[in-house]
């Protein structure tokens, strides 16, 4: 709040605005077929034209759109923080899932981005986040599906998440997944069904085939560069090579969820982080991919991650310019990338190395969701007789 309030914002904040202002006159449908002056490409899902088209008018009506844009976000954040308490609360002891929390809630990534950036990525992940939580922890497939919707329909990225949700639907038994189904499309449908009806072409070339921006600050992209790989081999990798990368988060992900469904939420988690180290994309932004999910998957995994590439987010900001790191930027991003990967690799090795026996148990809880009241209720007198 203190920078929400004390800064006028930076990175995403003036484009945002000028998004706004052009939904304002356009609406948030048709946006997608005219070129907003200044502006890259809109790039952004439905729920993200009608918040900035809300924004808009409480722009009108005196309130700063600066502080507008940053308050979801961080509100969003402390959201995550109660959600990782939750998540990990139920695996682990209660002091872990305490600092796993705190460690949300002080990030000093997530503070950069969400009070100070101004972007929709924190919103996105805690929906996400939320979507496992809900589905294999508070076992409400409808429910899970409707915010699994919100998390693709705020910001594209989460999109690599529903193929783990799906399996961890699908292994429940067909009743949850046709809950999960219900609940996901019926609000699909609601929020990108006007756009799609309307403006298809748009839609799928704004935000379906974006790649992300075209800088070399982080990952793969920057190691390449570094070692003088062939122009022609980047600019495959950024461009249609991208898919092949996005694909690979999927896979892996649907591998875990499929092997170890009651862990759906550092599934998810893990997914996410994976797609920003393979990321052929920079952003200062997108280091919020994998701040609040890490520290779902474990705690040292959480505190390094935040703690390493905190620092690279504070010599990015700090920096004369977003899209140009000072060489110490670089070398710290170049750090904290090697640090995901590791805490990546420690979250998969936790994840397969635990007891299967927990999956039994949590798969014939949630598929207990679509039994009858009658024959649920019978089992519920059972157990408390024994």
């Amino acid at each position: 709040m203190f920078f929400i309030l004390a800064t006028p914002g930076r990175g995403d904040v003036p484009i945002f605005h000028r998004f706004a202002r052009a939904i304002g006159e356009f609406g948030p449908i048709y946006i997608y077929e005219h070129p907003v002056s200044g502006n890259p490409v809109y790039n952004h899902p439905p729920l993200a034209g009608w918040m900035l088209l809300g924004m808009n008018e409480l722009d009108g009506m005196g309130i700063p759109f600066s502080v507008l844009l940053r308050l979801p976000a961080s509100l969003a954040d402390a959201v995550s923080a109660v959600l990782v308490f939750e998540i990990v609360r139920r695996r682990a002891r209660i002091r872990t899932a305490v600092v796993c929390a705190c460690t949300v809630a002080l990030s000093p990534v997530l503070v950069s981005v969400s009070a100070y950036h101004g972007n929709t990525d924190s919103i996105a992940v805690m929906f996400a986040l939320a979507a496992a939580h809900v589905l294999a922890d508070r076992k409400r497939p409808v429910a899970a599906g409707l915010i699994a919707a919100l998390s693709v329909s705020i910001k594209f990225i989460p999109i690599v998440t529903i193929p783990v949700l799906l399996v961890v639907a699908a292994r429940a038994g067909r009743p949850v997944l046709i809950r999960f189904c219900a609940g996901l499309t019926g609000a699909m449908a609601l929020i990108w069904g006007p756009v799609l009806l309307t403006v298809p072409e748009a839609l799928k070339h704004n935000v379906v085939d974006y790649a992300g921006s075209r800088y070399r600050l982080w990952g793969l992209v920057r190691f390449a560069d570094w070692l003088g790989a062939p122009e022609s081999a980047i600019a495959f990798a950024m461009g249609p090579g991208h898919l092949l990368f996005v694909l690979v988060c999927v896979a892996v992900g649907v591998w875990l969820a499929w092997r170890r469904p009651s862990e759906a939420p550092a599934v998810v988690g893990l997914t996410l982080a994976l797609l920003l180290l393979l990321s052929t994309a920079s952003g200062v932004q997108y280091l919020a991919w994998a701040a609040a999910g890490l520290c779902a998957v474990g705690l040292w995994e959480g505190l390094a991650y935040n703690a390493v590439v905190g620092v690279a987010a504070y010599l990015a900001y700090s920096g004369p310019n977003l899209v140009i790191w000072t060489k110490e930027a670089l070398l710290a991003g170049a750090l904290g990338w090697a640090v995901l990967a590791m805490a990546i690799a420690s979250g998969m090795h936790k994840l397969l190395a635990a007891p299967r026996t927990v999956d039994a148990d949590h798969l014939r809880a949630l598929s207990k969701v679509a039994t009858p009241r009658s024959e649920r209720a019978a089992d519920l007198f059972e157990n408390s007789a024994k």
